[in-house]
């Protein structure tokens, strides 16, 4: 039987490893589970999961250069929400699959 897999080419396994690097934090994880429903600054993040600021400010950073949120200003606050569907449907498949187990 021949083989119809096409291999990734180089940018796009990037990508995905990328993709999965960032949902194997589990500060990452509750960050994007948080920002499913709404929108929430900085500190209203760091408040409702218990971390400190400096924490979620840098894993923002990470998940926005991957493009997985996005963030607007309202005077002095930034808003941050999600900005891929599709990794958020990884995610709640992820944890389905959790509790079916």
């Amino acid at each position: 039987m021949e083989n119809t897999k096409k291999t990734l080419d180089e940018e796009t396994l990037f990508s995905v490893t990328q993709i999965f690097k960032a949902l194997s934090d589990p500060t990452r994880v509750q960050i994007l589970n948080l920002l499913q429903d709404r929108e929430y600054s900085v500190n209203e993040i760091a408040r409702t999961l218990s971390f400190n600021q400096t924490t979620v400010s840098h894993q923002l950073r990470f998940l926005k250069n991957l493009r997985l949120v996005k963030s607007r200003r309202a005077g002095t606050t930034i808003y941050y929400m999600q900005d891929d569907n599709h990794v958020l449907e990884l995610l709640t498949q992820a944890v389905r699959h959790v509790h079916h187990h």
